[in-house]
């Protein structure tokens, strides 16, 4: 299965709520088979979405790789060079 590109996000949700509206049409119109197919591509657009989603929060998630900041690393440099002749 492909991955969708996160740029199209809101063309993905315009084509998930233009096939909830054809499955309320089908439904009311009584074309049973119609309403099965655009449930089948409601479900995979839904999934989609749910990609898309699940993607966005995982990259928003930051990882600490246990790498220390210039300031600790500043403050061990000066501890272990001791008090400075200025000082």
């Amino acid at each position: 299965m492909l991955r969708p590109d996160p740029a199209q996000r809101a063309r993905l949700v315009e084509i998930r709520d233009n096939l909830i509206a054809r499955i309320a049409e089908a439904e009311r119109e009584g074309w049973l088979g119609e309403v099965e197919g655009l449930q089948v591509s409601l479900a995979g657009a839904q999934d989609k979405l749910a990609q898309l989603d699940a993607e966005a929060a995982r990259r928003s998630t930051s990882v600490s790789l246990g790498m220390p900041t210039f300031g600790q690393i500043a403050v061990r440099i000066e501890e272990a060079n001791g008090p400075s002749a200025d000082g």
